[in-house]
């Protein structure tokens, strides 16, 4: 019998996040038990704690652990579930489990899914080193701030790297959990999930759930300044020299300084904002695509619809037609 591991994270987590994949694979071991016809469950899948102590979240509910780490040399497979929160305080709330997750890894080659941001745990064993990762969104920055020699591939909800997987944030944990389920119990049974929780299968990326904020959270304050000014004025043609020198820096050191405190280039930010901003528009407004894509200061619509697809994971019609209100009901 093959083992699974879904750890129970000590401090801030989100309940769901932790039972959804429990009970999903509990139902993809069961359903493979009868298609096989076998004695017993091909898997045991344990909620591992630090120790037998219930824990509790959101002063609500109570998760028990059916196992703690010394109850377990050796496991297949380890489910990261998600923390949430301060994450540099559940970090070091979870230190023993993550110097438990590398020794799995090196000592028994196990296979490692990290849920959401419980892609900071799987960050924190150096597993990742030079490896690729996702995480939900809204972690982007900090995830490339603390951990820049991981590549994060910010679009996918599914990311696999040598048996060490990880993925988007919230319910996308779900999607990600049939693909681990397809994985290890074979399609026919991740299919068999998938219908009877209704859960859509094969979905993989996560750029159309994406709110663009843009990144501020650092203490550069020309380049803050710089932001301000796309924001303020993205509907215009905006010149990337001009704007360095308004806030008084050279063409060389303003794109250093923007990439290092964004994430993006200048290029990169003032499309994001235009596309974050037609976006918008596309939810609210029975505005023509054209006239949206005029209202954000694009002329060539290839041009557009290029950088709104690859910003947005979907054409502005499709946008349109999934997210407007008034278009879906019409």
């Amino acid at each position: 019998m093959k083992h699974i591991s879904v750890i129970v994270p000590s401090g801030n987590s989100i309940v769901d996040t932790i039972i959804a994949p429990f009970n999903l694979l509990k139902m993809a071991n069961s359903h493979l038990r009868k298609l096989r016809g076998l004695q017993e469950n091909p898997f045991q899948i344990d909620l591992m704690g630090l120790s037998m102590e219930p824990i509790i979240y959101q002063d609500l509910f109570s998760i028990q652990p059916t196992a703690t780490l010394s109850d377990v040399p050796k496991t297949d497979l380890i489910i990261v579930s998600p923390i949430s929160g301060d994450l540099e305080r559940e970090i070091e709330n979870n230190r023993a489990f993550i110097d438990w997750i590398k020794m799995q890894r090196i000592s028994n080659g196990s296979e490692i899914a990290s849920l959401c941001k419980g892609a900071f745990l799987l960050a924190e064993t150096g597993l990742l080193h030079g490896k690729s990762c996702a995480t939900h969104w809204t972690a982007h920055d900090l995830f490339r701030q603390k951990y820049p020699s991981i590549k994060l591939i910010p679009e996918k909800i599914i990311c696999e790297d040598n048996g060490i997987y990880s993925s988007g944030g919230a319910y996308s944990i779900l999607n990600f959990t049939l693909y681990l389920i397809e994985r290890i119990f074979g399609r026919e049974t991740a299919i068999w999930c998938s219908k009877l929780s209704e859960i859509d299968f094969d979905r993989i990326g996560q750029n159309e759930f994406i709110i663009f904020n843009g990144q501020k959270d650092h203490t550069d304050e020309p380049i803050k300044r710089a932001q301000l000014f796309i924001e303020d004025n993205y509907q215009h043609k905006l010149n990337i020299q001009k704007i360095a020198d308004m806030v008084n820096l050279n063409g060389r050191s303003f794109l250093r300084r923007f990439k290092k405190a964004t994430s993006n280039t200048p290029l990169e930010y003032i499309q994001r904002v235009k596309i974050e901003a037609a976006k918008k528009k596309l939810e609210s407004t029975t505005t023509t695509i054209l006239e949206v894509m005029y209202d954000i200061g694009y002329n060539d619509e290839k041009a557009f619809r290029t950088a709104f697809r690859k910003y947005s994971g979907l054409s502005p019609k499709a946008y349109r037609a999934k997210y407007n209100r008034e278009m879906v009901y019409s």
